[in-house]
């Protein structure tokens, strides 16, 4: 496979720098989904497109009965303006500053890989392209609109690459918990306004949020145990308008929340609203709490966690894997996917070998470039990942 994709990478490249220059937000990604539909033409596949979100699911059927294994791949950008010098950098207010054009790029050529020895494999493959991960519901609508039911049985297993900033060419994981689930926390805290003369005849909201900051950060310190962490930022406060002299009615805060277990995120839900009412009524005022949740942790299936290391082990050599030391607190809603399929997510670090990786910019950053040479090992890391299930060596 490794010999195939070098011959490919060409074709690979100009995907992702097309995808690259033309990036498209949220879940309706129409020039995405036609670039997609156009590198996947002349290959064996039945495709199925979304209906609420512009998606691809392609089913790869193997030349003999067997299990199905499902691939995937996010397809949208990120709001911001990019300052790269790259030639095929984008001009308007949309980035590919996560990658995803690199995960499109590499899926397709996944599906290029399995086509070209369909005949030997004992199964089917289902490739995912997903648009709204940013938004972070993509993945949950396509599974609510069939996609593991694409090739009419359900997936045994799942698998995902995303590239990262870091030593050219290095694969990690870990079995269990890689990245936390996020939710946001809204708070507004109704009191009785007033004169700031006279804060004696008023029920002033503003201490109350205040000490809700605080509260907060005592809350998961005290509440959570520090192997099953919590993170709760406050990150908007808000109060009044334009006079300094009215005590309003109302103040409020915002804070994401991120954390690394089911368990955790059902404690969080129950207790917050508790936490937020109580300090409130101590200062005579009531509050309406709501807690929204993103996406709940990525958790990989440990077994196949400790196969797929093995299998990119065997595929690229020791030097090139590594087991991540511990979960980061970003989050990815691929999570959706595995907790309903094992499977594993894995990362991939792409920063161009002329560059220090250790200052390289960061996922999200305007700032952020990927060496694309690096599609020809995803695409395999990919496909090798695929047909441990399905017979193929």
């Amino acid at each position: 496979m490794r010999e195939q994709a070098r011959r490919i990478l060409p074709e690979l490249v100009r995907l992702r720098r097309e995808l690259h220059a033309d990036p498209e937000l949220g879940l309706r990604l129409p020039r995405t989904q036609q670039r997609v539909l156009a590198a996947l033409q002349g290959l064996d596949l039945e495709i199925t497109l979304g209906k609420e979100l512009d998606s691809v699911v392609a089913v790869l059927r193997g030349g003999r009965p067997g299990p199905v294994v499902l691939l995937r791949a996010d397809m949208d950008a990120l709001p911001m303006r990019e300052q790269t010098d790259l030639p095929y950098r984008a001009r308007g207010e949309a980035m590919h500053a996560c990658g995803h054009d690199l995960h499109v790029a590499g899926l397709v050529g996944a599906a290029m890989l399995l086509h070209g020895r369909r005949a030997e494999l004992a199964g089917d493959v289902v490739f995912m392209f997903q648009p709204g991960e940013e938004v972070a519901d993509g993945a949950a609508r396509m599974i609510a609109e069939g996609v593991f039911d694409a090739a009419g049985k359900r997936p045994v297993a799942a698998y995902g690459i995303h590239v990262v900033p870091g030593e050219y060419g290095v694969f990690s994981t870990r079995p269990g918990p890689l990245m936390a689930g996020c939710a946001e926390l809204d708070v507004v805290v109704r009191g009785s306004g007033g004169h700031a003369s006279a804060p004696h005849l008023t029920i002033d909201p503003v201490p109350a949020v205040a000490e809700l900051v605080q509260a907060l950060q005592t809350y998961v310190t005290r509440r959570f145990d520090v192997f099953d962490p919590v993170v709760l930022s406050t990150t908007q406060l808000h109060a009044g308008g334009a006079a300094r002299n009215i005590i309003s009615d109302e103040a409020g805060l915002g804070a994401t929340i991120r954390m690394l277990s089911e368990a955790a995120l059902d404690r969080l839900r129950a207790g917050l609203p508790e936490l937020v009412k109580g300090v409130a009524a101590a200062h005579g005022c009531a509050a309406d709490v709501e807690i929204r949740v993103l996406c709940p942790p990525t958790v990989n299936d440990p077994a196949l966690a400790a196969g797929a290391l093995a299998t990119l082990a065997a595929a690229f050599g020791d030097e090139r894997v590594r087991v991540s030391p511990a979960p980061v607190m970003g989050s990815e809603d691929f999570s959706y996917v595995l907790r309903e399929v094992p499977g594993v997510f894995v990362f991939l670090r792409a920063t161009p070998r002329d560059l220090d990786h250790e200052t390289a910019a960061p996922n999200h950053s305007p700032h952020v470039v990927f060496d694309d040479a690096v599609l020809a090992d995803q695409a395999v890391a990919l496909a090798t990942l695929a047909a441990g299930h399905l017979g193929l060596g």
